[in-house]
């Protein structure tokens, strides 16, 4: 008797822990399959292309002597290009090294330039001197590469240049270098200007007064 009154008084407490049970499977399914779905629906949202290229050239932390001691800040030099034909340079100070990043890009972009590009070169020689620095560029055969060294290798290969010589003559500073390269690229002249071509001296040729 007492053993069957054992079993009787067993069998309700089984049967709701067996309930239990399977109120959280269903419940665990259901997150899982609410989850899976958001996963799914962010894989599908259609992401934004980057029109342009970041390329951090430099990060220096700078201070600043105030009444309570220093403060520090961070500066940011960022070029930006479309891999094509413009580009930009911008330097800019942040509290952090991300807001310095995202200020100079923002100055990058507000000041971009376009730059002939000839079958993955330069048209022409050029040499420009601007504060300290002194940049010299120069046109290169197919095959050669970016001859040059860090901060011109990082101005060049935002945009569509794959053969270049260049030297740097003068300061060793970053900034300097880099918007000194930036002034090289930007009084470059296409082909089609030259005053050697014919269509140049066509359109410099006086004309002739009818009697």
């Amino acid at each position: 008797m007492a053993e069957e009154q054992a079993q009787k008084t067993a069998a309700p407490a089984q049967r709701s822990a067996t309930g239990a049970r399977q109120s959280n499977n269903q419940s665990d399914s259901g997150r899982g399959g609410n989850r899976r779905g958001g996963r799914g629906n962010r894989d599908q949202a259609p992401r934004e292309e980057k029109i342009y290229e970041e390329n951090v050239i430099s990060i220096d932390r700078v201070a600043r002597v105030v009444k309570g001691g220093r403060r520090f800040r961070f500066k940011a030099l960022v070029v930006v290009g479309d891999r094509k034909t413009k580009l930009g340079v911008g330097v800019a100070k942040g509290s952090d090294v991300q807001l310095a990043v995202a200020k100079a890009t923002d100055v990058a972009k507000k000041h971009m330039i376009t730059v002939p590009v000839v079958n993955g070169t330069i048209p022409h020689e050029i040499e420009v001197k601007l504060d300290g620095a002194r940049i010299l560029l120069k046109p290169a055969s197919a095959g050669t590469g970016v001859v040059a060294g860090g901060v011109v290798r990082s101005v060049v290969n935002v945009i569509g240049i794959t053969d270049l010589l260049s030297k740097s003559l003068g300061s060793t500073n970053k900034v300097n270098i880099a918007y000194a390269t930036v002034d090289a690229l930007r009084k470059l002249v296409p082909r089609s200007q030259w005053v050697t071509t014919e269509k140049a001296k066509s359109l410099t040729k006086p004309k002739k007064e009818k009697a």
